[in-house]
């Protein structure tokens, strides 16, 4: 009976300890305001980073009635797999629109780079005007 009771208040334990962990949002060095996660349309030139590799991503309708997959949706698998790759950011992220295929009710190809940040990634100051000038 004693082995149950310890069992049943582990397990009662880490359920009430679940919600905390699950309900933790990643802390990104750099976030794409517009979609929630470090995806970018575009190059980040202010700040030195090492290329991980090309991420891709396939974004499906669920029937022909639904909509076409958005860009938050598309940005987030893109972000998806990035962050496999151990990634801080993706860039010069794109897509296209929905295409009919023989397995799919629409498909939306997305491509990116993924890219990590190195170690001196602060970004650079303003210079300041010399004295005297």
């Amino acid at each position: 009976m004693k082995k149950f009771v310890l069992v049943a208040s582990a397990f009662a334990v880490s359920l009430a300890v679940q919600p905390a962990v699950a309900g933790e949002k990643k802390a990104f060095a750099i976030v794409n305001q517009d979609v929630g996660v470090p995806v970018f349309p575009y190059d980040i030139k202010d700040r030195p980073y090492e290329v991980l590799g090309e991420v891709k991503a396939g974004v499906r309708k669920a029937t022909i009635f639904s909509k076409s997959p958005d860009q938050k949706k598309i940005y987030g698998e893109l972000w998806e797999r990035a962050e496999k790759l151990g990634a801080d950011a993706v860039i010069n992220a794109s897509y296209g629109d929905a295409h009919v295929t023989a397995f799919s009710w629409g498909k939306a190809n997305a491509t990116g780079t993924a890219i990590r940040f190195k170690a001196d990634a602060a970004p650079a100051p303003a210079e300041a005007p010399a004295a005297g000038q």
